[in-house]
């Protein structure tokens, strides 16, 4: 996200936020909860002042979570009940048609579920705790922590790798070793298949040519 976002002066209650997005990779929930854990004694507070959650204000001023999905769903699951927002826009007065048509448009809604397939925008879920798990973006997450490919500032471009390497690394793989399906996707990710991906870094040998 590039959005010069403006922070709300009031902590927002997380039961409030509505997610805009179905899935989250409860590996990488699971790894920001333990640095959650790690902290929250020492730098809580100051870690919470930090992490402000980017969000647009709907029609009935609903607030939206537009990143940080995970760290969000993190500190909910870790007890945490408020957060402080950046509102990046007041969307309040748009009708409900023309405000999903919108949040489209500019890349902050991504409803598409575990398997990778689209859903209409009144799937989502109605809350943090409700999204489901995609075991596929945890892949991602980690394989880019292994240096897979490069950080990138392309709007849920985890997510964009999560579905190639949904077509590389079968989910049994995934569900039953993934210390092997990690070795796997980094071979997937290395490819020139992936050279069209956000952060592709490639390998050396196949980039010569």
């Amino acid at each position: 996200m590039t959005e010069d976002f403006a922070p709300t002066l009031h902590p927002v209650e997380i039961a409030r936020l509505r997610p805009t997005q179905m899935t989250v990779g409860l590996r990488e929930v699971d790894r920001k909860r333990a640095e959650w854990r790690a902290r929250a004694e020492r730098d809580g507070p100051d870690f919470l002042g930090r992490h402000m959650i980017p969000a647009i204000i709907g029609p009935k001023d609903v607030p939206y979570v537009i990143d940080h999905h995970h760290l969000v769903r993190a500190l909910h699951e870790e007890g945490v009940s408020h957060v402080l927002v950046s509102v990046v826009a007041d969307l309040s007065h748009l009708k409900k048609s023309l405000f999903w048509t919108f949040l489209d448009n500019r890349n902050w809604l991504h409803p598409f579920d575990d398997e990778g397939a689209r859903h209409s925008h009144e799937d989502l879920p109605k809350r943090v705790g409700a999204m489901k798990d995609d075991p596929y973006r945890s892949l991602a997450g980690e394989v880019r922590r292994s240096g897979g490919y490069a950080k990138d500032a392309t709007p849920y471009s985890e997510f964009v790798w999560a579905d190639f390497l949904r077509r590389k690394v079968r989910r049994k793989l995934l569900e039953e070793d993934f210390e092997r399906a990690v070795v796997k996707g980094l071979d997937s990710a290395a490819s020139r298949d992936a050279a069209y991906l956000p952060g592709w870094c490639g390998r050396s040998d196949e980039t010569s040519r």
